[in-house]
């Protein structure tokens, strides 16, 4: 009886040994592979672009300043209804330009939501769905094992590209967070200048680069990360306040953890939340009074908006769900565009994502969309600058490579799915909580609190008939690519 059980265990143990041999073989020799015909395709596409841009190179074209914080909720603004948080700054863009009342973040956490904002393209088709870890954190290894797509790929088209080859200088101020090797680092992607970090600032190591070197080594004093941001994307613009630009400005807050500056620590009536969310006010304050100081403010077109909605503090602006759900404070995120000399003031009730900034920008520089890959967004310049009214499409939500929810029009769709219950323990069992379908009319229920599929049943039908539609469209082509066209 002992010689058998010790040839079990020895068998036991040589499985294991094998398993993790394997597994080590898998790590070790991951290599991420780009679409080669797709490569060669987007250098041709970024050609014919920088080419068609060149007739409108004699039109004003606006500079752009996209800023996007990491977390904020849609309630967390002035201008959102926040009765808690001070954020005059900002709230004095909005009143003066445009604030749009249901725009939707690409995804419900950063990373894909990120590559939906400069691709203008579903995060689905690019293939990165999940959040990227530094090489060496266990997350890494085991999406490495996994076969998992770790960076951006290479033959991903970026807004940077396409106003780069159009004349645009182009910087990246703050989080990158698609990727942090080469071909998939911020230079490699349009920006001819970057300064920031490329992870969450929750996530180690964390230093801190100028383009490709690293300018500071972990740790980061993060109490100042704010501030240094804002001079050092000030400065940028004081250097091609002479020509078009496009500055992305990323800030690392509010995420967690919270790090506030000395001079603002303390003073909030929302704690440190509040600090935090004070600090970025006051840093779009002085980056719209460098543009004014500069005489460019007419100019230039800001886009403030968030990668997600709140994780554990912050403001959903009353709808259910936070960061990582696929309820609406998910991916429910603020998007205030401020251009004086052309926007007036209104309120959009028209439905956006963050997939149309990249049509929108391209169609302001005078750069066509490059035509060998689908570009999900839509131009938003009409409902901007003439408040007409924006074609009717589906908004999608996706949990990783899950399609668990869709919205068209009044109407929202949900798959059954596994529902995150909030609290961090929750979030590895949401898989295992199951509920749905449901149906919910966002016009009368914004919180999704009523399912009514069974007493509307055939807008149910024609809700699951599209997403299946989609669906399909995925697994014929799932990257969207347009060959030989």
């Amino acid at each position: 009886m002992l010689k058998i059980l010790g040839a079990l265990t020895l068998l036991v143990l040589l499985g294991v040994l094998s398993c993790g041999a394997w597994l080590a073989v898998r790590d070790v020799s991951y290599e991420q592979r780009d679409d080669a015909g797709a490569l060669v395709s987007k250098r041709a596409e970024l050609a014919w672009m920088a080419e068609q841009a060149r007739g409108s190179a004699g039109a004003a074209r606006p500079n752009i300043v996209l800023i996007l914080f990491d977390d904020l909720g849609n309630g967390d603004l002035g201008a959102q209804g926040s009765r808690v948080l001070a954020t005059p700054r900002i709230d004095r863009l909005a009143a003066e330009g445009a604030v749009f009342e249901s725009f939707y973040a690409p995804a419900p956490y950063c990373t894909p939501s990120r590559a939906g904002f400069l691709t203008g393209r579903w995060p689905i088709r690019t293939t990165l769905t999940q959040v990227v870890f530094p090489r060496g954190h266990v997350v890494n290894h085991v999406q490495r094992i996994s076969g998992r797509t770790t960076r951006l790929p290479a033959d991903e088209l970026l807004l940077p590209e396409a106003l780069k080859a159009a004349g645009y200088a182009t910087a990246l101020v703050g989080k990158w967070h698609l990727g942090d090797e080469t071909p998939s680092l911020p230079n490699d992607f349009g920006f001819d200048h970057y300064f920031g970090v490329l992870h969450s600032n929750d996530m180690a190591p964390l230093p801190l680069w100028r383009n490709r070197e690293i300018a500071e080594p972990h740790p980061l004093d993060q109490r100042l990360l704010t501030a240094r941001y804002t001079d050092e994307a000030i400065a940028w613009i004081e250097q091609h306040a002479s020509q078009p630009f496009f500055l992305h400005f990323a800030h690392n807050f509010p995420h967690i953890p919270l790090h506030a500056s000395p001079a603002q620590a303390g003073k909030s009536d929302a704690g440190l939340y509040g600090d935090v969310i004070a600090d970025l006010d006051a840093s779009v304050g002085e980056l719209v009074d460098a543009l004014a100081r500069l005489g460019i403010a007419n100019e230039t077109l800001v886009l403030i908006s968030s990668d997600n909605g709140p994780w554990y503090q912050g403001s959903a602006g009353g709808v259910r769900g936070r960061k990582n759900d696929s309820f609406e404070g998910g991916m429910r995120v603020p998007l205030i565009a401020s251009w004086p000399s052309r926007i007036a003031p209104q309120r959009v009730a028209e439905i956006a994502a963050g997939i149309d900034v990249m049509p929108t920008v391209l169609a302001l520089a005078g750069v066509p969309l490059p035509r060998d890959r689908v570009v999900d967004g839509i131009d938003l310049t009409a409902a901007l600058l003439r408040r007409d009214a924006l074609p009717a499409r589906p908004i999608f939500y996706y949990s990783d490579r899950e399609l668990q929810a869709l919205r068209l029009g009044r109407w929202k769709l949900h798959a059954r799915h596994g529902v995150y219950g909030g609290a961090p323990w929750s979030y590895p069992l949401a898989p295992l909580v199951r509920q749905g379908p449901w149906l919910f009319d966002l016009a009368r229920d914004p919180d999704e609190a009523y399912d009514v599929h069974e007493r509307f049943a055939e807008d149910f039908a024609r809700l699951e008939a599209m997403r299946a539609a989609w669906q399909r469209e995925l697994e014929t082509n799932p990257r969207g690519w347009k060959r030989g066209h």
